[in-house]
């Protein structure tokens, strides 16, 4: 292959971010077209809580679930031990609203190697009611929000309900930074798969279904050694013929306050999630990365009208879709204010989806393990020799 049809191949990839940036615009122009009012709909909801350690403004994120206009519902939040640093807190939440159904469980049944999963199956047993609404613990709602998730299954054919989400940070550039994947970057890529077909996993965000459809992809419990358990809970009940509605309230992310390194950790978790989950999805994440194609798109280009063209092509469409997606579609503050570091974001995010794959460890949580097969391998302590 000569250099001359080397360059004009180079130049013609670097156009499929373009494609795949107007994708999302009208994806999300679409989709968000679509809010209406909502079926009158509201059974009663059990929220699960599993939570480790202690979330920036933790009080914040708890109380907004106990805020919710809803008529019935309860919280159960479950924690691994008494020491947990959330326990004063979520004993706080509780004198505070009397009025709500909350319980606080210690402890369960270490069945595998996930924490997280590990608790639900103890919360999905403790509830009351047949619909259950599970998300992280550093979410932080609106009042409607439970109305949101709980209307799609007025539809027996709903299997699942998730949500998009933005960011809330301390200020820090690190945590902007991060936190502006959210809405620029991640939910778009959500929005182009509805857009493409429907989604057919859940987000860690909310992950709304009900006792009947776990029950029907063999409980909490098969899912105990995996990592993507979010992604997991959609798929399965997507794979039963059940569809994964994708809700047009969006909820919020309180990231916490992190060094460098921590986000950095932070992010490459999340990538290696998505390679886990869809290897030929992360992969394909290559066509959607536009600054480094721009760039060298730029520098490889036979003249300087052609090189400008590629860079404010970037600009322009990667700052129309951060606006329509982040602005408009999940009304994220931090991406009107902050539209001007998105390409740094995208520097960033270009390096983690790199790093990513020359690794198979992560830190969740305060735990290392390593990834085998979609499933968590604890690390285990190094011991000295006697």
């Amino acid at each position: 292959m000569s250099l001359v049809v080397l360059r004009w191949l180079v130049l013609a990839l670097a156009l499929a971010p373009f494609g795949y940036f107007a994708l999302a615009i009208v994806s999300a122009l679409r989709f968000f077209r679509n809010r209406s009012a909502l079926p009158d709909f509201s059974p009663p909801v059990s929220i699960l809580k599993p939570v480790r350690g202690l979330d920036r403004e933790a009080y914040d994120n708890y109380a907004s679930f106990c805020r919710q206009d809803y008529p019935e519902f309860e919280i159960l939040f479950c924690v691994l031990d008494q020491g947990d640093p959330a326990v004063p807190v979520i004993e706080q939440v509780i004198r505070d609203f009397p009025e709500r159904s909350i319980r606080l469980l210690v402890g369960a049944e270490q069945l595998g190697a996930s924490n997280k999963v590990n608790k639900l199956v103890r919360l999905a047993r403790e509830a009351k009611y047949d619909i259950l609404v599970i998300s992280d613990s550093d979410i932080r709602v609106g009042p409607g929000y439970l109305r949101a998730v709980a209307a799609p299954f007025r539809d027996p054919q709903v299997g699942a309900v998730t949500c998009l989400y933005r960011g809330l940070t301390d200020g820090s550039l690190i945590s902007n930074l991060e936190a502006l994947g959210n809405s620029s970057d991640f939910d778009a890529g959500v929005l182009t798969a509805w857009a493409l077909g429907g989604v057919d996993f859940t987000l860690g965000a909310t992950m709304a279904t009900t006792k009947k459809h776990v029950a029907e992809i063999g409980g909490f419990e098969a899912m105990v050694d995996h990592f993507t358990d979010d992604y997991e809970l959609g798929h399965r009940l997507h794979a039963l013929g059940y569809r994964i509605e994708l809700a047009t309230f969006p909820v919020y992310t309180v990231f916490p306050t992190q060094t460098l390194r921590e986000c950095l950790a932070h992010q490459i978790r999340w990538n290696l999630a998505l390679r886990h989950a869809t290897p030929w999805g992360h992969l394909g994440l290559v066509f959607t990365h536009g600054l480094p194609w721009a760039i060298l798109a730029a520098a490889i280009a036979p003249s300087a009208g052609i090189s400008a063209a590629y860079l404010a092509g970037y600009i322009i469409l990667r700052a129309a879709m951060a606006w329509t997606v982040g602005v408009w579609g999940v009304g994220d503050p931090l991406v009107r204010r902050k539209l001007w570091l998105v390409p740094l974001r995208d520097a960033f995010a270009f390096l983690v989806w790199l790093a990513s794959f020359f690794t198979r460890r992560v830190i969740w949580r305060g735990s290392s393990y390593y990834i085998r097969k979609k499933r968590l391998v604890p690390v285990e302590p190094r011991t000295a020799r006697g």
